[in-house]
């Protein structure tokens, strides 16, 4: 049975992945360390994990596997999950599969050796966007599509 994990500490995309869920009647998991709104929605399960570092994304990982959609940014939870064999989504729609979360890996170590290298550097990631949202409901009704089918 596909279920849909939510990696929710500074997810935009909560709100639009559990009417997706709602609609393919699936359940989702809405992992964080707290401090989010309880959802009544019987498809929504808040599961809010001890602090401390990748506590969240443990336990995403843990649990993920075939079948299943992860929803996050934090590209080495994104990598187990692949490896684990579910699909991984990013907030803005981009998937990530065995076959780019290599270069994923690689680009996001440089840019973290960058950074340290010039701690003068500024600026920050781009901002979100409505397309970066409505390719990201593309994706997720894409991805639970698949999901299903096996």
């Amino acid at each position: 049975m596909t279920a849909l994990y939510i990696d929710a500490d500074a997810c935009p995309v909560k709100a639009e992945a559990e009417k997706v869920a709602t609609r393919h009647k699936i359940k989702m998991f809405v992992v964080s360390n707290g401090g989010l709104r309880p959802s009544q929605n019987p498809f929504v399960e808040m599961v809010i994990v001890d602090d401390g570092p990748d506590v969240a994304d443990i336990w995403i990982a843990e649990r993920c596997g075939a079948g299943d959609v992860v929803v996050t940014g934090d590209i080495p939870l994104a990598a187990r999950c692949v490896e684990a064999g579910a699909r991984v989504l990013k907030h803005n729609g981009e998937a990530l599969t065995a076959a780019n979360i290599g270069n994923v890996l690689a680009t996001r170590d440089l840019m973290t050796d960058l950074r340290a290298a010039d701690p003068f550097r500024q600026g920050g990631g781009k901002g979100f966007t409505k397309a970066d949202r409505s390719r990201f409901l593309e994706a997720l009704e894409r991805e639970l599509r698949a999901a299903a089918r096996g």
